[in-house]
C-alpha cells in the first residue's frame, strides 16, 4: 500500500481566542501537486504552516518521506514575506536604511546568504548558478540584503527552494512582486521540480499557474474543500460602491506645476551604478505608470521622489518647485506626498492598532505618536467607513490578513488628500476583486485633481486613468510613451 505524502486528520489551529482551522482533514498522494486558494483570511496560510512545523495544532499531521528518494527528506515553506537579520540575529530596521550605504554593511550580501544556505543543507554551490541567470539574479552577489527591492526578496526565497529540492515544498503568493518574465521561468522551474519529483502546494489566487498543478482547494470555516479548477474558488463579496468622503473630493492644494523634474541623475554605490543619467519630468495633474523588471531601479528612482533617498542631493533634482537641496527637509517633502510600497508594509509599526496604522498618514510617520484634532479624527472616521475598516479599527495590523493589512496602508496614503500619490504595487497582496475595487477608487481619487505615480506590472490590474508610462531597464530610461487605451 502506498502512504499519502500527508495526511492530516482533525487538525484544528487556534491564535489565542479564534479558531483558524476546525477538524480539516486532507490528504495529498503521491503525484499530487494543489493549489490552495479562495478568499483572504480563510487560514491558508496557517495550514502552511502547520505542515511545516512552525505552529501548534491538535490532530493528527503526519508526513511521509519517501526514503528511496534522492530528494531531501524535508518539508520547505516559503512564506510571503522574506524575514531577514543583522549579522547580530536582530530584525530592528527601519524605512530609510536601505538607502544609507554606510548603514547597510550590518546585513548579509546575497553571496553570503546562498553560502550560509548552502553550508546548513549540505549543497553544492555551483547547482544553483544556473538560476541566477535564469532569473536575472547574476549582479546582486555582492548586494546586501537590506538593498533588495521587494520582487528581489522574492527571488532570493525562490531560487534557494528551487535549489534544496525538498520532497514537499509549500509557496505561500509565490509571485508576489515578480515581473511578468519571472513569472513564467518560475512556472517552467515549478514544472521541472514536479517532474523531479517534488510534492508542490502553491497558496495563490494568481491566474497563471504552472501546468503541473492538478488539484485545486480552499478553506472554508475552518475546512479544506476540493474544488475542479481556480474558475471554482470562492470570491470576496463585490463592494458596494460608497462615494469618496467629501474632504476627498476636494483638489488638493497644488503648490508647483512641477511636481518632479529630474535632470541627468546618478545613483550608484561604489562601482555598481542603480540610475544612470535618468532625466524626468512630473507635472500637476499627470497620470504615469512606472514599469521594469525586478532590479531595474524603480524603488531607487521613488527613493529619490519621497525624501528617502540620500544621494537626492547630489543630483539635479526639483521637488514640487524646489530644488533639493535648497533647505528643505524631508517633512517638507512628505507634506506634499502619500506613499505606499512593498518595503513601507515590511517596515510598519505592525504593533498598532489599524486605526493609528491608518491615522498616522496625517503625520507621515510609523506610526501614532500625536493626538489628532477633531477635524482629523471626523476625516479617520470617513476614510475607515469607506474601506470597510470600522470593525477592524480597534484590532492590531499584523492580527489581519494581508490583504485587509494593505487596504488600512491605502486608507493611510489618502487620509491628507495629498497632492501626490505614490503606489508603488499597491495591490500585493490583494485578490483579484480587491484590485479592482482599489484602482476603481484611484480612479475616482485621480478625478479630483491629483497627480499620481503607479508602479505595477500588468495592464488588466491598473486604473485606467494612467495617461503616460515611463520604463526603466537596468538603471536607464528605456522609454517614456502615452498611453492610448488599455485591452
Amino acid at each position: 500500500m502506498i502512504e499519502p505524502v500527508v495526511h492530516i486528520a482533525n487538525l484544528t489551529v487556534q491564535h489565542q481566542y479564534h479558531v483558524v482551522l476546525q477538524d480539516l482533514n486532507w490528504q495529498i498522494e503521491p503525484g499530487q501537486h494543489w493549489l490552495i486558494g479562495g478568499r483572504s483570511g480563510t487560514g491558508k496560510t496557517t495550514l502552511a504552516q502547520a505542515i511545516a512545523g512552525h505552529v501548534p495544532y491538535s490532530g493528527i499531521l503526519n508526513v511521509n518521506f519517501d526514503n528511496n528518494s534522492p530528494l531531501p527528506a524535508e518539508v520547505l515553506y516559503v512564506s510571503n514575506w522574506y524575514q531577514f537579520t543583522n549579522l547580530e540575529g536582530d530584525k530592528n530596521f527601519y524605512y530609510q536604511q536601505r538607502y544609507n550605504k554606510h548603514q547597510t554593511n550590518d546585513t548579509l550580501t546575497v553571496q553570503a546568504e546562498f553560502l550560509h544556505f548552502a553550508k546548513e543543507k549540505h549543497l553544492q554551490f555551483d547547482d544553483v548558478k544556473p538560476y541566477f541567470e535564469t532569473f536575472g539574479f547574476e549582479n546582486v552577489h555582492d548586494t546586501q540584503l537590506i538593498e533588495l527591492s521587494s520582487g528581489e526578496h522574492k527571488k532570493l526565497q525562490l531560487l534557494k527552494a528551487l535549489w534544496l529540492k525538498p520532497q514537499v515544498l509549500i509557496i505561500d503568493q509565490p509571485y508576489t512582486g515578480l515581473d511578468r518574465q519571472s513569472r513564467q521561468e518560475l512556472n517552467q522551474a515549478f514544472d521541472d521540480l514536479a517532474q523531479a519529483g517534488v510534492t508542490l502546494i502553491l497558496i495563490s489566487n494568481d491566474q497563471t499557474v504552472p501546468t503541473c498543478i492538478n488539484h485545486f482547494a480552499e478553506i472554508q470555516e475552518g475546512q479544506l474543500f476540493e474544488v475542479s479548477s481556480q474558475a471554482a474558488f470562492s470570491r470576496e463579496k463585490e463592494r458596494a460602491r460608497k462615494p469618496l468622503p467629501h474632504f476627498l473630493q476636494k483638489s488638493p492644494r497644488i503648490t508647483s506645476q512641477t511636481m518632479v523634474k529630474m535632470s541627468n541623475v546618478d545613483v550608484r554605490y561604489g562601482e555598481k551604478e542603480v540610475l544612470k543619467k535618468i532625466s524626468w519630468e512630473v507635472k500637476a495633474g499627470e497620470k504615469w505608470l512606472l514599469q521594469g523588471h525586478n532590479g531595474s531601479g524603480k524603488s531607487t528612482l521613488l527613493s529619490l521622489i519621497n525624501g528617502d533617498h540620500p544621494q537626492a542631493y547630489a543630483n539635479d533634482i526639483v521637488l514640487f518647485g524646489k530644488q533639493r537641496g535648497s533647505g528643505e527637509s524631508i517633512w517638507d517633502i512628505k507634506a506634499h506626498l502619500g506613499i505606499i510600497s512593498p518595503e513601507m508594509h515590511w517596515y510598519f509599526d505592525q504593533s498598532a492598532k489599524v486605526w493609528q496604522s491608518v491615522a498616522s498618514g496625517f503625520f507621515d510617520s510609523v506610526g501614532l505618536f500625536r493626538n489628532l484634532s477633531f477635524e482629523n479624527q471626523q476625516f479617520l472616521d470617513q476614510v475607515l467607513d469607506f474601506f470597510d475598516l470600522k470593525e477592524d479599527k480597534n484590532k492590531l495590523l499584523n492580527t489581519l490578513p494581508l490583504g485587509k493589512q494593505r487596504l488600512a496602508l491605502l486608507a493611510r496614503t489618502v487620509i491628507k488628500n495629498p497632492e501626490l500619490l505614490i503606489l508603488d504595487e499597491p495591490c500585493q497582496g490583494l485578490d483579484y476583486e480587491q484590485t479592482q475595487h482599489f484602482n476603481a477608487v484611484v480612479d475616482e481619487l485621480c478625478t479630483y485633481g491629483k497627480t499620481l505615480i503607479y508602479v505595477g506590472h500588468f495592464e488588466t490590474q491598473l486604473p485606467s486613468c494612467l495617461e503616460k508610462k515611463i520604463i526603466l531597464d537596468k538603471g536607464i530610461v528605456q522609454s517614456i510613451e502615452d498611453i492610448l487605451q488599455y485591452a
